[in-house]
């Protein structure tokens, strides 16, 4: 497995085409590639052939889709497939992000489902698991993230290890607050023993924090072992703050 951190940006409901393409023209301009990282973008569906456009030439930068539908075709008003994704571009996809979860209600089952379309499609799933404020209060945070995990729990080590996890406390989302590097790395080791208990060694598998980050913590979230690297919402939406996250501005 690649040691390179992994910097994913989540536009969520912003940037539209043109804005996208702006946004790269202006973030490439700052950014320089360096082999240690790679940077991820995860546009809206409408914007993912924009983003893939532009950065068609650049290895160290990957375009996903933030959600799919697990069917193939069919009368699904206002979704798309994994094939729809992967044709404008995407070759990653979030799965079971907490807005995903708590504002559509998607399931556990529901996430296990799109993982298993994402991987027969050949993209990688990124799969976003996290607690409440009242569960990690109740000191549930590893049970939930577990519980998660759990639907996934038929997949043989070697599929398994093709999977990303994003670690994103629901509490910490959008709010400010945001987990400890001790928290973050807590959970994560926690993660990493759910995988080693199907027979995935620890470091087979990429574990992402996303949750407030922001410049003035993203180094020192990624500065511990056990974060591979970070997956922003509200941060990422302007090509500066984004080139400072990703600790790789042009002088």
């Amino acid at each position: 497995m690649t040691a390179r951190l992994v910097f994913a940006a989540n536009w969520k409901m912003h940037l539209g085409p043109d804005a996208a393409a702006q946004f790269m023209r202006v973030y490439l301009q700052r950014h320089r590639a360096a082999r240690e990282r790679e940077i991820w973008f995860f546009p809206p569906a409408v914007s993912i052939a924009a983003v893939a456009g532009v950065t068609r030439d650049r290895s160290d930068i990957r375009v996903g889709a933030q959600n799919v539908h697990w069917e193939a075709k069919g009368a699904f008003t206002g979704e798309i497939s994994v094939d729809m994704a992967r044709e404008a571009g995407a070759d990653a996809v979030l799965i079971g992000h907490s807005e995903r979860r708590h504002v559509f209600g998607e399931t556990d089952d529901e996430t296990a489902k799109k993982t298993s379309a994402v991987l027969d499609g050949g993209l990688i799933p990124v799969l976003c698991v996290g607690e409440t404020l009242a569960e990690r209060e109740r000191n549930e945070t590893v049970a939930v993230v577990h519980r998660q995990l759990n639907a996934i729990g038929r997949l043989d080590a070697s599929t398994l290890q093709r999977l990303v996890i994003a670690y994103e406390p629901v509490w910490a989302i959008g709010t400010g607050k945001t987990a400890t590097v001790d928290d973050a790395s807590r959970v994560h080791r926690a993660i990493r023993g759910w995988f080693g208990d199907r027979g995935v060694a620890p470091r087979d598998v990429r574990v992402l924090y996303g949750g407030s980050v922001k410049p003035a913590n993203a180094r020192s979230l990624v500065s511990d072992p056990e974060i591979d690297g970070v997956l922003v919402g509200g941060a990422s939406l302007e090509p500066e703050s984004w080139a400072e996250i990703t600790g790789t501005e042009v002088d």
